[in-house]
């Protein structure tokens, strides 16, 4: 690794500046059919390339939906057949990319797709309430992280496609995963549940899960604002969702760490010793911040906060001896467990769904500014 503190990103680099230096670093890197894990319709591509879709729209520059249909059209064929684990919510989050490209392009075969991901999710196993399993390989069990990876695509598509009813299905899936994961004391919501309290993370009365990991809570309230994006004006879930969004703000807000801006791994253990700064967390709060006070949901002091984890992040990242911006301190791939699980989870640099969540951060952040000043 070269010496960061020769290559760090200017202080005052502009937030859309900052997601395109980030997006130019891994097109450089990756061919769109070699986007890791290669040849795999993947939620880590997908939540790259969604950060992507909305830098397009933010920029314009076709290079951006070219590179994303690259991928899209690797991986589905003129059917509409998708290479996925069929298991797993995580298959669904990259359908949001055909939903965006048979908006703009369409080809029958995007449309095919993205129906049989909406037969698939439908599918799924479930709790007895109804609630999707995160995994089949994990029954029984409810992860936050299934809010943002099924339930967004959901709504699109009911969104996009005339289905209203689908509007319901995920709301139900949010209030099942808020009934059955989040804290009342803290207004923090735990990692996952577990229905048949098996697993030795679940507590024995609850189901829960021990602790608040900052990614897991970051796709929670991503969710929450694209949620509130797309349900029309009139429908009740609003008004349930706007003051969830609220609360959850209100202790995020809580969590940030005063000096740098960002948030931590466990998010309400900052002050334990061998917990640590994460920054694909800080992005996606970043973003929801952001998102929240350019909706009208969020009082407007929520935007400084966003403004302070973005410069969390400029100072995080830096640039290699290529020229390429890196990310650092993203959290590999987590299951479930104890505090000690998490925070010796290994650290990577430029991972897909770190450096996605820092695009969409840093797109939303100019889309607020550019209203708020």
């Amino acid at each position: 690794m070269s010496n960061q503190t020769q290559h760090k990103a200017p202080a005052d680099i502009t937030p859309l500046r900052l997601g395109i230096e980030a997006c130019r670093s891994i097109m450089e890197t990756f061919s769109p059919e070699e986007l890791p894990p290669a040849g795999r319709w993947h939620y880590h591509q997908g939540v790259f390339l969604t950060g992507m879709f909305q830098l397009w729209r933010r920029c314009g520059e076709a290079r951006y939906l070219e590179y994303i249909k690259g991928y899209v059209d690797h991986l589905v064929d003129t059917n509409g057949n998708v290479l996925l684990d069929r298991g797993e919510l995580d298959s669904v989050q990259a359908g949001l990319l055909l939903l965006e490209l048979d908006a703009i392009k369409p080809e029958r075969k995007y449309k095919a797709a993205a129906d049989k991901l909406l037969r698939l999710q439908s599918a799924l196993n479930r709790t007895t309430e109804g609630g999707y399993w995160h995994k089949d390989r994990y029954p029984y069990q409810m992860w936050l992280d299934g809010l943002y990876m099924g339930g967004v695509f959901t709504m699109k598509y009911g969104q996009q496609y005339g289905q209203p009813h689908l509007y319901d299905e995920v709301l139900y899936q949010e209030q099942l995963m808020r009934k059955n994961t989040r804290n009342e004391a803290s207004g923090l919501y735990y990692h996952a549940w577990d229905e048949s309290r098996h697993m030795p993370w679940a507590d024995p009365a609850t189901g829960q899960s021990p602790e608040y990991w900052g990614r897991s809570v970051g796709w929670y309230a991503l969710s929450l604002v694209e949620f509130l994006d797309m349900l029309p004006e009139d429908h009740a879930g609003r008004a349930t969702l706007i003051p969830v969004l609220r609360d959850l703000c209100k202790a995020l807000v809580g969590c940030q760490d005063p000096a740098s801006g960002l948030w931590y791994q466990v998010l309400d253990k900052g002050g334990e010793p061998d917990n640590w700064l994460e920054t694909s967390c800080s992005s996606l709060f970043v973003y929801t911040l952001a998102k929240g006070v350019r909706l009208g949901h969020l009082d407007s002091s929520c935007l400084e906060h966003a403004r302070r984890g973005y410069q969390g992040l400029v100072d995080a990242v830096y640039y290699n001896e290529r020229g390429q911006l890196i990310m650092p301190d993203i959290c590999i791939g987590t299951g479930v467990g104890d505090y000690r699980h998490y925070v010796q989870r290994d650290r990577c640099e430029n991972d897909l769904h770190g450096v996605g969540a820092l695009v969409m951060a840093c797109v939303e952040l100019d889309q607020s500014e550019s209203l708020h000043g």
